[in-house]
């Protein structure tokens, strides 16, 4: 398939910027093409607008001409594979077959041809999991893998992979890339594929191409010619450039020193924040996704949860932060962390009785002061119309309690968390309309404006620029510094080598 782009652009509604702009661009047919560019510039909107999913005039605003194969792409919707940033917005179906099956039925294949493409498909991204297997079972990982088995199932014409491993483990971005290169050289499919951290692709690229955040192209070449000649103008977008080193200032004491012991506590707390005993964790009675873990959360240090897709590492993330009950076993926090008893609260405790020993038995205003969680999806986390309301709604619900709180303080701590995490420009656009970067930042300043002692993060680095990835690790830094204990549910290797303290590692996929 043959995409040209002229004068292109796209402005969601309600906002004032448009998210692309003023681009050219004509990508052959089967031609395989690396898009990037700085978090926000544009790359999945185009990616939507290329599926034919992006909307019409009551979402957005669209200018120049955008064609897939001579036509508009909205006349091509379920011609063109797309795999979007979050997995969960694509699963549509109950049952594993089905989802992957539910492109190939929508275009009106015959059943018989079908069913070996959903077998071939899954095989391909090696999901080694039954047909009628529900999809709300998968891990984060393994939901991308089904996503990308649905688009290969389809045979398009034009594959358009939007960060496709972000949530993978190493053995599934090999996986998946290996998955990947076999179709698109065995059919001649039309590539265009958005990854942050390029290494994985670049021998299977013919061309990089890179979105300007102002509008246009940045650079248009091939891999050897855009990340030498452009390499500083890159860098600067916050681009990744393969080769260039990471700041090992920005370390931590000790990071990736598995084994080693651990830093010092802050003075005047307790070494541990949480503990558990003999604790078996999972979304399902009588179904333990780990038994008998005995884990430890220390004060004042990033700790590492790490492990293949499907070990149950989010589900663990989920029980010790109070919002999944352990199936057996205990979570126990620190007196540190104990809300007040129900003589303390009055009559507001009166309708529940609590343990305060235990985080799954807190109200929702005991956990926001005490645990926090960023969750793998962002969007699970937005219920605000803008940027700031959503940064807002926490310290509003502390202010009915705290009489320090009051507008004016409110105003001052949500203006500096949207400087500090390069959002000041879209404070009063829908959280859903952000770049999945964004989105990432966002959800992660809806937790710090609380200041929990213990912070949860599920894929922190998930779809961030070189910048706003550096800007991460150093917010982590800052918490862990400031005495929080900063646990992070990741498979990124470079995020682990500089924070990683103290690890929990889960082998192997049970189930």
């Amino acid at each position: 398939m043959r995409i040209v782009a002229e004068g292109w652009g796209w402005r969601h509604a309600g906002r004032a910027e448009w998210a692309v702009r003023d681009l050219d661009l004509t990508i052959a047919d089967g031609e395989r093409v690396l898009l990037l560019g700085a978090s926000g510039a544009g790359k999945s909107t185009l990616m939507h607008a290329l599926a034919g999913v992006l909307g019409g005039a009551e979402e957005g605003e669209e200018a120049g001409r955008l064609t897939v194969d001579g036509v508009h792409p909205s006349r091509l919707r379920g011609h063109v594979g797309l795999v979007m940033q979050d997995p969960d917005s694509q699963v549509v179906l109950a049952q594993v077959g089905d989802d992957v099956a539910f492109g190939c039925e929508n275009l009106g294949m015959d059943p018989d041809e079908i069913w070996p493409r959903v077998r071939a498909a899954l095989d391909a991204v090696m999901l080694p999991v039954a047909l009628d297997r529900s999809t709300s079972e998968l891990s984060g990982g393994q939901k991308q893998r089904l996503t990308i088995a649905g688009a290969l199932a389809m045979q398009a014409g034009a594959l358009l992979l939007d960060e496709p491993t972000a949530n993978l483990d190493p053995q599934g971005v090999d996986e998946v890339r290996r998955a990947v290169d076999a179709v698109v050289r065995d059919r001649g499919t039309t590539l265009l594929v958005v990854e942050h951290r390029v290494d994985v692709w670049l021998d299977l690229v013919d061309r990089v191409v890179i979105l300007a955040a102002d509008g246009g192209l940045l650079a248009d070449g091939t891999p050897d010619e855009v990340f030498t000649t452009h390499r500083d103008a890159l860098l600067a977008a916050g681009v990744w450039v393969p080769g260039v080193p990471l700041p090992t200032e920005l370390a931590l004491p000790g990071a990736d020193a598995r084994g080693a012991p651990l830093p010092p506590a802050p003075a005047g707390t307790p070494r541990d924040l949480l503990t558990t005993h003999d604790l078996a964790i999972g979304h399902h009675a009588g179904d333990p996704v780990r038994e008998h873990l005995e884990v430890t959360i220390p004060a004042g240090t990033s700790t590492m949860v790490t492990g293949p897709n499907g070990a149950g590492k989010s589900t663990l993330a989920l029980t010790l932060a109070g919002l999944l009950p352990p199936l057996e076993g205990r979570v126990v926090a620190d007196p540190s962390l104990h809300p007040p008893t129900q003589a303390g609260r009055g009559r507001l405790r009166r309708r529940r009785s609590i343990d305060v020993t235990d985080p799954a038995s807190w109200a929702s205003r005991d956990l926001i002061t005490r645990i926090g969680t960023v969750f793998q999806q962002p969007e699970h986390q937005f219920v605000a119309a803008t940027v700031r309301e959503e940064l807002a709604i926490g310290l509003k619900a502390l202010a009915r309690t705290d009489a320090s709180l009051d507008d004016a303080e409110i105003a001052l701590r949500t203006d500096e968390l949207l400087e500090s995490l390069h959002l000041i420009g879209l404070a009063g656009a829908n959280p859903f309309t952000l770049s999945g970067g964004e989105k990432r930042r966002l959800s992660v300043g809806t937790v710090l404006a609380t200041a929990p002692r213990v912070i949860f993060l599920d894929e922190p680095t998930f779809g961030q620029d070189r910048n706003t990835w550096l800007d991460m690790v150093a917010l982590v830094r800052t918490m862990v510094a400031e005495g929080c204990a900063v646990v992070s549910v990741t498979h990124d290797a470079d995020f682990i080598a500089l924070l990683g303290q103290h690890h929990i590692h889960l082998e192997g996929s049970h189930g």
